[in-house]
Parts: C-alpha cells; sequence; structure tokens
C-alpha cells in the first residue's frame, strides 16, 4: 500500500465532500424540476376546453369571461387560455401560469388582463381546483344593491353559504373594477374566504369548485338563481328561502349529469 500525503488526504476529502454535497441537491432539486416540467393530463385541457365552451353556450360569458383550472400534477400552477373570446378557445390557446401569475411559455401570446384573480384564489384556497370569471347579468344587480343573494333554487342550494361581495374602492381605496394586479387579487381572495362565490362590484363574479364541472355548474346555475330571486321578489308578499339543513342535502355539486349533457350541447352545434 502506497504512502497517502497530507495533500492527498485533503484533496480526497474535499472531492468526497463535493461528491456527497451534489448528490444532495441532485437529490433534492431532480423531483422538484421533473414536478414543475410535468405536463397536465390531456384531458384536463380538452375538459378546460369544453368549460369555456359550455359557458358561452349557456349565456354566462360572452366575448368577456374566463375559466381556469389547476394543474393537475403540479398544485403551484393553473391552466387559463390566452387573451381570447371563451367561445373560440382551443386546446393550442391554454397557457400554464404560476400562482404568481406569470405565464410558463407565452411566447408573444396576449394574456387576460385580470388572471390575478385566479393566481391568488389558488394561493388561498387549496381546495379550489377550478375558477370561472363571468359577469352574468342576472347576478350583476345583487353587486350593486343592499339585498343579498339568499337560497331560493334547488340547483344553487350552495347560495345558502352566502356570497359575499367585493368593493376594490371601499376595500383598498382603489377606483378600479378590473381585478388586474396582485394586490387586487389578494384582496379578492380574502372577500371570497371560504366561500363558493363572490361577486365583484359593478362588474360580476368568481365562482369556485373543487372540479371544473363543479365551477362551470356553479356559475351557470347562480345565474339561474339570481334571477329567481330577482323574479320572485317583483310578485309581492314574503319570499320564502330554502331552509338552511335542507339546501345542503339538496344537490349533487359533482354536476355530472348536467356536465356531460353540456359537453354535448357544445359537440352538436
Amino acid at each position: 500500500m502506497g504512502h497517502t500525503t497530507r495533500r492527498d488526504f485533503v484533496t480526497a476529502s474535499v472531492m468526497s465532500f463535493s461528491g456527497v454535497l451534489l448528490a444532495s441537491t441532485q437529490a433534492t432539486a431532480s423531483p422538484r424540476a421533473a414536478h414543475s416540467d410535468t405536463a397536465p393530463d390531456p384531458q384536463l385541457i380538452e375538459d378546460l376546453v369544453s368549460a369555456n365552451h359550455i359557458l358561452a353556450h349557456e349565456g354566462i360569458v360572452d366575448g368577456y369571461g374566463h375559466v381556469s383550472a389547476r394543474h393537475d400534477r403540479n398544485p403551484g400552477r393553473y391552466l387559463l387560455s390566452r387573451d381570447l373570446a371563451p367561445a373560440l378557445v382551443t386546446t393550442d390557446d391554454i397557457l400554464q401560469y404560476d400562482l404568481d401569475s406569470h405565464p410558463i411559455g407565452l411566447k408573444g401570446r396576449s394574456q387576460y388582463r385580470e388572471r390575478f384573480i385566479h393566481g391568488e384564489i389558488y394561493k388561498a384556497r387549496a381546495d379550489v381546483k377550478a375558477i370561472v370569471h363571468n359577469h352574468s347579468p342576472g347576478v350583476i344587480p345583487f353587486s350593486l344593491s343592499k339585498v343579498p343573494l339568499r337560497p331560493v333554487f334547488h340547483m344553487a342550494a350552495f347560495v345558502v353559504e352566502g356570497v359575499p361581495v367585493f368593493d376594490a374602492p371601499h376595500a383598498l381605496g382603489i377606483h378600479e373594477l378590473l381585478i388586474a394586479n396582485p394586490q387586487l387579487g389578494q384582496a379578492l381572495a380574502r372577500t371570497l374566504g371560504n366561500k363558493p362565490a363572490v361577486l365583484i362590484r359593478g362588474h360580476g363574479a368568481a365562482v369556485v369548485g373543487t372540479s371544473l364541472p363543479m365551477a362551470v355548474g356553479r356559475s351557470v346555475y347562480l345565474e339561474s338563481s339570481a334571477k329567481i330571486q330577482a323574479e320572485a321578489s317583483t310578485l309581492g308578499g314574503e319570499v320564502t328561502y330554502l331552509d338552511l339543513e335542507a339546501a345542503r342535502h339538496m344537490v349533487d355539486e359533482s354536476y355530472s349529469r348536467a356536465w356531460e349533457l353540456w359537453k354535448r350541447s357544445i359537440r352538436m352545434r
């Protein structure tokens, strides 16, 4: 066996430490890198495109409004179309964003100004997997009135949980109706709290769900419920609202039957 010098010992020690450090770094960094680069399930992208078309077909959005889905394999990202009318969205239009609403691979494509609605709610609500922002006309009057949305319609029984109203000027002293920056997105998420939807004064609503069918279904039936409540209030006399306990057990919020019908409807156009 050869004689080991002090220099040989120090060199070997440094190389050994460097190898351990590199291996440790690779062990911790590689899964994160692989996770961040994981593509979403193609079915999720197809469902997101369908959600855009369904909301347009049902009159919940027109040229404006948008719907997103949390990335199914990376909860730190979400999927949202480029700036486009929902009825025109295709799979090629779907972009990935981090939760600060920075795009991944924008490639010169335009973005929705109000994407911060999505990023900030996803940050605040780990349970949320899909978000719809719309300007449905039956709902907007309740954002302007002191009359709250109440549970009147069994398909929108989730309204029993309450639908708060976000008023940016009062909340932040900002005279801006569009949720076009992180500060407003964070304030909106705080107003939403743990509720299924939040109204935005003079603007529209943000509706959340644990799935795309839920967020879409809630958006469709929130509009219907608002119209029914407004119509009932014009008849005179007292309006009977849904009982709290009954409302909580009244509808399957998977909206699975409606979701399949809506998907078939858009395919038959």
